[in-house]
């Protein structure tokens, strides 16, 4: 029969394990640090069919899920992908393009390139995680593509968000994109 201090442990680790969800790596570092608006980010995006390997594996699983995807709400931010050491990974940012949060999960090759010269680059997932939209996809991710746009780092959780697909079944949803958006009002107290 297992003794008492045994049982206990046991007990105590099953009722942890259960608690409340433990935030996440960047709610935690989001904790101690202010609200910033970085300007002049070069916007782009990829999915299914121009993923290297194509698919919709990440380099961060650890963030919480193992393949791309997410809504765009704080709570299950947009995969985005970028340089190492340009966003800390599992952070979420908050894309007024878009209004989506984006969480860094993934790698990007011209994001290194541009960062190494300075330019920040954020590399956001289209479409499905299980289907591969072809030719059609990667014409959407080059529609979608702005000119620079600005990203707010440790946004509020409570921002405007648009949960609609960019790319869903043949579907691109250009008009699911925000221009006229003033970064002055993202990081007021």
């Amino acid at each position: 029969m297992p003794s008492l201090s045994i049982l206990a442990a046991a007990a105590l680790t099953l009722l942890t394990s259960n608690a409340m969800p433990q935030p996440s790596p960047s709610q935690i570092f989001a904790r101690n640090q202010s609200c910033s608006v970085i300007q002049q980010v070069t916007s782009t995006f990829y999915g299914y069919p121009d993923n290297s390997p194509p698919g919709a594996g990440i380099a961060y699983t650890q963030c919480g899920r193992s393949a791309a995807g997410g809504s765009g709400t704080f709570s299950d931010p947009v995969t985005f992908a970028t340089a190492s050491g340009e966003f800390d990974v599992c952070e979420v940012i908050y894309a007024p393009y878009l209004k989506k949060y984006l969480r860094y999960e993934d790698e990007c090759a011209q994001c290194e390139t541009d960062w190494s010269s300075g330019t920040y680059h954020v590399d956001t997932w289209i479409g499905s995680s299980t289907q591969d939209g072809g030719q059609d996809q990667i014409n959407c991710e080059d529609n979608l593509t702005p000119d620079a746009q600005s990203i707010i780092r440790y946004p509020a959780s409570d921002l405007e968000v648009d949960a609609t697909p960019l790319y869903d079944n043949g579907q691109c949803n250009t008009d699911h994109t925000y221009t006229g958006y003033d970064t002055s009002t993202y990081c007021s107290s």
